[in-house]
């Protein structure tokens, strides 16, 4: 995710956030998908693009911590340590695996096998919402006002993310990913042609 201009936030702590704004993101190349983190260097790490399979693909869930979900952990909050992007999920990276890493009012923060547990059922938003494997589109979205999940950390330990706005719609954005869905997935029919529009004039 990438924020967009005018961003005005204040934190609550890793444990729920309220932001005002829209979601922005962008995208880089695209290479072959990865089902571990075996065979890849610790790094930044490119974002896999819309027309992957990785990306429509549901991600497994974590059973063993062992040194490559540690490596996967640890490029997840490197590579979204970057101004702007607010979330990303681990088959964004190429790995099939439960596990999305957050940036948020200047914490950054990381979940394993991540889920919801809780949406606000009267409070909704409709903000535009991008995706840094759409590369430069943006489009209003519905999504739940308040949403929280729970998951695990690298000892095993109970992790629980909530937030409002913002944070809820970070939350909501990567567990659709780790579903193998997008967020044009969501779209009404009328912006969702306007984006399958766009996207073949990219050549995506």
């Amino acid at each position: 995710m990438r924020w967009g201009p005018h961003l005005c936030l204040r934190g609550l702590g890793l444990s729920g956030f309220i932001g005002v704004n829209e979601l922005r993101r962008d995208g880089t190349n695209m290479t072959s998908p990865l089902r571990s983190w075996e065979d890849a260097a610790m790094a930044y790490r490119d974002i896999r693009i819309i027309g992957d399979p990785v990306l429509r693909t549901e991600c497994d869930w974590i059973t063993d911590i062992d040194d490559s979900v540690r490596a996967l952990v640890e490029d997840l909050l490197e590579t979204v340590d970057e101004d702007g992007r607010a979330g990303l999920a681990a088959n964004q990276i190429g790995v099939g695996l439960r596990a999305f890493s957050w940036n948020i009012d200047g914490e950054i923060g990381y979940i394993l096998n991540p889920k919801i547990v809780e949406l606000s059922k009267d409070e909704y938003q409709d903000g535009d919402e991008g995706c840094l494997s759409v590369p430069g589109l943006w489009f209003p979205t519905e999504r739940a006002w308040y949403a929280r999940a729970q998951g695990t950390d690298l000892d095993g330990k109970e992790v629980v993310i909530e937030g409002e706005e913002l944070m809820a719609r970070c939350i909501q954005h990567e567990c659709d990913h780790l579903e193998g869905h997008l967020y044009l997935d969501r779209l009404d029919r009328k912006n969702r042609a306007k984006a399958m529009k766009e996207l073949r004039a990219q050549g995506l």
